[in-house]
């Protein structure tokens, strides 16, 4: 089977015909040999879809639409991609802040993880999915992590670190925290996903909005990295 083939069947079977494959994160190249990074967030609560994406240069974080109903807002409000000299970076929690800051100060993508576990929402305890590109490192450009909870004891978190070799142009490696819906939620499991990235910015933001089941989908973005500059493109309920 080829790669486009792979890519294409794994969008359809667990973003298109999956209503909760929960928050998700895409780092891919484009078709022109650029990158974007693909972001978004789901949700079933109210609490959850109280949320929209706002962008502050390069900046994306959550923020409440109606802040007075607020409940956990640890878990809902974040920067969700934030950018560094030669780095991008995307996550789904606040683990974000952890990576900028850690590499920022010297450290590494996995010791700022260290310091981190899965989110401590039980019954569900929903993964913690990381990203970072660096689109100068042409060995290992770019690095997915993945913090749940173990399925013996959910006290203790699993880690699982990848670094694929770069994708062919039209292509990327995407995480999901959920396999699908359920009570508790399944946790994500396996290696990352081959997933297309193909066209503009605009066409991917909306082939991948269009994927998500239109009850649970809350907001998603797209980040386009070409040539040292990046733009964002933003897509809220």
């Amino acid at each position: 089977m080829s790669y486009l083939k792979t890519a294409s069947n794994n969008f359809e079977k667990h973003l298109r015909q999956n209503n909760y494959p929960g928050r998700g994160l895409v780092i891919g190249r484009t078709d022109d040999g650029g990158w974007a990074l693909v972001y978004w967030i789901m949700g079933r609560s109210d609490n959850s879809r109280n949320r929209r994406f706002v962008a502050e240069g390069e900046t994306l974080r959550t923020e409440p639409i109606d802040s007075s109903r607020v409940a956990n807002p640890e878990l809902i409000i974040y920067e969700a991609m934030l950018t560094l000299p030669g780095v991008y970076l995307a996550g789904n929690g606040d683990q974000t802040r952890t990576l900028a800051d850690t590499l920022a100060a010297g450290g590494t993508f996995d010791a700022a993880l260290l310091t981190r576990e899965r989110e401590p929402d039980a019954p569900n305890y929903t993964p913690r999915i990381s990203g970072m590109l660096k689109p100068g490192d042409t060995a290992v450009p770019l690095t997915l992590s993945i913090l749940k909870a173990n399925s013996a004891d959910p006290a203790l978190t699993d880690r699982f670190t990848y670094r694929p070799a770069p994708p062919p142009p039209g292509l990327g490696y995407g995480l999901t925290t959920y396999m699908g819906d359920g009570r508790p939620l399944p946790s994500f499991s396996g290696d990352p996903l081959l997933l297309p990235c193909q066209g503009n910015a605009e066409k991917i933001l909306a082939d991948y909005w269009n994927a998500l089941d239109s009850e649970n989908r809350v907001a998603l973005a797209v980040k386009w990295i070409e040539d040292g500059r990046s733009r964002l493109l933003i897509q809220n309920s």
